[in-house]
């Protein structure tokens, strides 16, 4: 028995003005083109675009007509009633003798949501993250690699016979230069990328898939739909912001999930800005976790970021205001095969994707580097980085952060445990700007792709200005009021 969900008036007059206008064989009812139309399917409405010619103008006239009856999205009015309809069938069909007992994982997913006590859930889960990443990862791991393993010129199993084996290999420096010494490929982009940002990943990837697997993700979304319709988004769009923790690259190619072209300009330009990819954000953890003020200054001054420029955003650009519902998995306890397949999946990645990006950053600076390319945009940078409370040498992972955001973070990490001796003050500092720094080059291909070049470019223009802006801002706040941060 088949059964016809019936829609309001406007609705019901809209789908039989469209299916007089639909002439071409679907496979499907008339009446079913006709609801993914209103419900703005891509895929369809190219279809009927070919298919109907003219008649695709007057289809789109309909649609537009209808959406003025509603304050939600035709999509959300369509699933409501189908929803409302398919509870009508199940109380038909189902015979509860007994009130059932809420079970516990129902219990908590409502806590999960509740702003009252979803929001100590999410500082635990933050809590979590930091301990596990930051204390874990980019303490003991990064120090068992990088300082013994790995070394420098002087110490260490790898680097010391490397060096010295090259040097007698390769008579020429130049060429020397390229494979190791201070930016060579294996003692530079290798041992960042295996040393330094692989162990804090490798860690963040496991603690993202425990919680990815529990079903908390769309209960988080649910949590933070206030808060993002204060930036122009909805709690559909934690989705790619989550993944952006992961790789912004692939967030900006997830916010064309988003409904409106509206949401996806907000969400790719929030991503650009002020979102850290794992490694990044991994390494800014490492950083600052040996004191918790300076853990607190530089997420809140993001985050405070992120939701003023959101906000802003969201006035200055036109567009319709968003909705959203979402279908919520149950909660359950992680599965160990889950947490290894998609740990290893993500790692694989990384290896496969990422690590050749190191290699070719260590190249591409060897070159700027040979021809004074590199000399030059630094000496043009310090000036800046010198306004902001930075000394001469930050100016090099600012640059290095269009190649590789997360080497640039590598390299500050490298920075502020060597000769350089950033003071906290200034790690802080530096962290805030490379986070709100241009995107790297692959995120940014991505961007104009999904953009387009003038959208992408004017938001460089603007990333530029709000990065090294809060970084003298937050240099001026921290010395008017005697902040002085150790790490």
């Amino acid at each position: 028995m088949s059964v016809i969900t019936k829609y309001d008036e406007a609705i019901e007059s809209a789908l039989e003005q469209i299916e007089g206008h639909l002439h071409s064989d679907y496979r499907i009812s008339k009446r079913m083109i006709g609801l993914m139309l209103l419900q703005n399917d891509a895929e369809i409405h190219r279809l009927v675009k070919e298919n109907e010619g003219e008649e695709y103008d007057a289809i789109q006239s309909i649609i537009e007509n209808v959406k003025s009856n509603y304050s939600h999205s035709l999509g959300y009015i369509v699933t409501m009633v189908r929803q409302s309809k398919v509870n009508e069938i199940l109380e038909d069909v189902i015979n509860i003798s007994e009130k059932q007992k809420e079970r516990f994982g129902e219990k908590l997913g409502r806590l999960m949501m509740n702003p009252l006590t979803g929001v100590p859930i999410l500082i635990l889960a933050l809590i979590f993250i930091y301990y596990s990443v930051g204390v874990f990862g980019a303490g003991i791991l990064v120090d068992l690699l990088e300082s013994k393993f790995f070394g420098d010129a002087e110490s260490g199993l790898i680097i010391p016979y490397i060096t010295r084996f090259t040097e007698k290999v390769i008579p020429w420096v130049f060429l020397q230069d390229l494979f190791v010494h201070e930016y060579g490929i294996i003692t530079l982009g290798i041992r960042y990328a295996i040393a330094i940002v692989f162990p804090i990943v490798g860690i963040f990837f496991i603690v993202f898939s425990i919680i990815e697997d529990t079903g908390y993700l769309p209960r988080l979304a649910m949590l933070v739909d206030r808060v993002f319709k204060f930036i122009g988004l909805n709690g559909r769009a934690v989705i790619p912001m989550v993944l952006g923790f992961g790789c912004d690259t692939m967030a900006t190619l997830v916010t064309r999930t988003l409904e409106t072209k509206r949401e996806r300009i907000i969400a790719t330009f929030l991503l650009a800005l002020g979102i850290p990819c794992a490694a990044q954000q991994a390494v800014f953890v490492g950083i600052l976790s040996k004191n918790i003020s300076a853990m607190m200054i530089w997420v809140g001054v993001v985050a405070g970021e992120l939701l003023l420029i959101g906000y802003l955003s969201s006035k200055v650009l036109p567009g319709e205001k968003p909705s959203f519902y979402m279908e919520l998995p149950p909660l359950r306890l992680p599965k160990f095969t889950n947490i290894l397949t998609k740990t290893y999946s993500r790692m694989q990645w990384y290896l496969l994707e990422i690590l050749p990006l190191f290699i070719i950053a260590s190249v591409l600076i060897w070159i700027g580097r040979l021809t004074k390319v590199f000399d030059l945009l630094i000496k043009g940078l310090q000036p800046i980085v010198n306004i902001i409370g930075l000394p001469n040498e930050t100016a090099e992972p600012i640059l290095y952060g269009f190649f590789r955001r997360d080497y640039a973070a590598a390299a500050l990490y490298d920075e502020a445990t060597g000769t350089v001796g950033l003071t906290g003050n200034q790690l802080v500092i530096a962290a805030v700007v490379l986070t709100l720094f241009l995107p790297c080059v692959a995120q940014f291909l991505v961007m104009i792709k999904e953009r387009g070049l003038k959208t992408s470019l004017a938001m460089i223009g603007i990333i530029l200005v709000l990065a090294f802006g809060t970084g003298f801002l937050l240099n001026a706040m921290l010395n008017i009021f005697s902040i002085q941060l150790s790490l």
